[in-house]
C-alpha cells in the first residue's frame, strides 16, 4: 500500500511540475521560438538529428523528452515534430551510453 501511495504521489508531482513548465513556456514563447523550433524540426529527419544532438550535449534524454512534451502542450511544436525529437533523444542516449561503455 505504501508503494502505491509513493507512486501516485510521484506521478502527481510530476504532472504538477509539467503543468507549471508548460504555463511558463506559454508566457515566454513567442513567434521567435516557434520559428526556431520549426526550422530545426520541420521534418522527421531534422527532428531526429536535433533530438540526438541535444541529448548528447545534455546527456539526458529525460530532460529532452520532458521539454518536448511541454512544448507540444504549449502548441509550440506539433506531435509529428515531437516524435522526431523523441526518437533522436532515444538514439542519442544509446550513442552516448556506447561511447562511455567503450571508453
Amino acid at each position: 500500500m505504501d508503494a502505491i501511495l509513493l507512486i501516485l504521489t510521484g506521478l502527481i508531482l510530476f504532472l504538477y511540475a509539467l503543468n507549471n513548465l508548460s504555463q511558463g513556456l506559454k508566457e515566454i514563447a513567442g513567434d521567435k521560438l516557434n520559428s526556431f523550433l520549426d526550422r530545426f524540426t520541420n521534418n522527421v529527419f531534422k527532428g531526429i538529428l536535433s533530438g540526438l544532438i541535444v541529448t548528447i550535449l545534455l546527456d539526458s534524454s529525460s530532460v529532452v523528452i520532458i521539454m518536448t512534451i511541454a512544448l507540444v502542450n504549449t502548441k509550440a511544436m506539433t506531435f509529428r515534430q515531437a516524435m522526431g525529437v523523441v526518437m533522436g533523444a532515444n538514439i542519442g542516449t544509446t550513442i552516448s551510453s556506447q561511447i562511455f561503455a567503450l571508453n
